[in-house]
């Protein structure tokens, strides 16, 4: 036997706005899921493909590096491009990693504070 992942999921303070940054950086869908007791936010592919971005409002704030990140690719355009389109849209820089051994990518955070990277 095995699994699939079907969801990466993001507690949040701000579902909405979180899921609206990450519709922009990766061009997917984003759709309001009103489930009794557990709305969310998801963004997927058009085709429905796993795994979706899942984004759930919490009370509490991040308070710690991310255990586990997602690491995306340019598609497109150029890394130094696709970070500065990122940083426009609300992503603030954590780490250059470009110049360093070893290196080749750049540590960003989402608008509430999860890290990933651009390959």
């Amino acid at each position: 036997m095995t699994a699939a992942i079907l969801n990466i999921t993001f507690d949040c303070r701000d579902a909405s706005a979180l899921a609206a940054f990450w519709r922009a950086v990766t061009g997917y869908e984003a759709t309001f899921e009103a489930q009794p007791g557990n709305a969310f936010w998801v963004v997927a592919r058009p085709n429905g493909a796993w795994p979706r971005l899942v984004f759930v409002t919490v009370p509490e704030v991040k308070t710690a590096k991310n255990r586990v990140h997602l690491d995306i690719v340019p598609d497109g355009c150029e890394q130094d491009q696709e970070v500065r389109r990122l940083l426009e849209l609300g992503a603030t820089l954590v780490d250059d990693r470009r110049d360093a051994t070893p290196g080749g990518w750049v540590v960003l955070a989402d608008p509430e504070g999860n890290e990933f990277c651009v390959e």
